[in-house]
């Protein structure tokens, strides 16, 4: 096992960030989507191992084994993380690679420290740039989707994650593509995350606008989206971003749900390769 300690000026004083570093050559970071953890990527880092890249992933604080602190769910301070551990293992010429709430931190890892250690971003299901609906984003969901999330995982966290783990990969539309075995697994770990941490990144995905840090992107970037997910709508995200980020590419994968990772793992891994070669 492998920590990033972080001092703190927190009253929740040191954070240890748990990740998995694998293979050698390029180095390529997984940052997982909510409420999830690295394990989320067990279809993926093999693959990314053999094609000759070294992998490396990170449960976000709060979540999988990383430290849960009461506060610090915040983009700023998860970017913050993520700069730390691209500094503690001195990585350079780095390929970011972020599912669904990890756009967030992509975009604010470049909107913070810029891009001198970063090959690429591809961003995986996204959030990014802004998934809340106002005058200028009218593509977004209204407040009321966030807010009805974030009372549910107060009142009943478990039979809501329970719920929302069948969305998340359009289950009635793709049992021939993930076992009730895999679902029991994600809900397991999504289960096991820090409640206050499930809570407040409901706000940091929901409510962040990540505009103007897509717009400082100046490295090669893809988004990918599946055309079925009803977790996180395309166009305030993924076409949205495609739009703004210059010269980026954008792959729709066919009837993929938000968990396309599991059900549509070969079209993605796939998808990957063709574009970190």
């Amino acid at each position: 096992m492998s920590y990033l300690e972080k001092e703190t000026a927190q009253q929740d004083a040191n954070v240890s960030i748990y990740f998995e570093d694998h293979g050698s050559g390029q180095p390529i970071i997984l940052i997982h989507g909510w409420p999830l953890s690295g394990a989320q990527w067990e279809y993926q880092v093999p693959v990314l191992i053999d094609a000759g890249y070294r992998v490396i992933t990170y449960d976000r604080r709060g979540f999988g084994r990383s430290s849960r602190p009461y506060n610090g769910y915040d983009y700023n301070t998860m970017a913050s993380d993520l700069h730390d551990l691209i500094e503690q293992l001195d990585l350079d010429n780095v390929i970011l690679a972020g599912f669904s709430m990890a756009g967030g931190e992509l975009a604010q890892y470049v909107d913070t420290y810029g891009t001198s250690k970063i090959d690429k971003l591809i961003f995986i299901s996204s959030i990014a740039p802004y998934l809340l609906k106002t005058d200028d984003n009218p593509n977004g969901a209204p407040d009321e989707v966030f807010k009805g999330m974030e009372d549910n995982v107060r009142k009943d966290r478990a039979g809501f994650l329970k719920g929302f783990g069948n969305g998340f990969v359009n289950y009635e539309d793709n049992k021939d593509r993930i076992s009730q075995g895999q679902l029991d697994y994600n809900f397991q770990i999504a289960a096991g995350a820090s409640p206050k941490g499930s809570l407040d990144c409901i706000n940091a995905f929901g409510r962040t606008d990540l505009r103007k840090a897509l717009d400082k992107i100046d490295v090669p970037t893809l988004f990918i989206h599946g055309d079925a997910d009803n977790i996180v709508p395309i166009e305030p995200s993924s076409k949205q971003g495609h739009e703004i980020v210059k010269d980026s590419k954008l792959e729709i994968i066919k009837d993929a749900p938000h968990g396309l990772y599991v059900t549509h793992k070969e079209e993605l891994n796939q998808i990957l390769l063709d574009f970190i070669k």
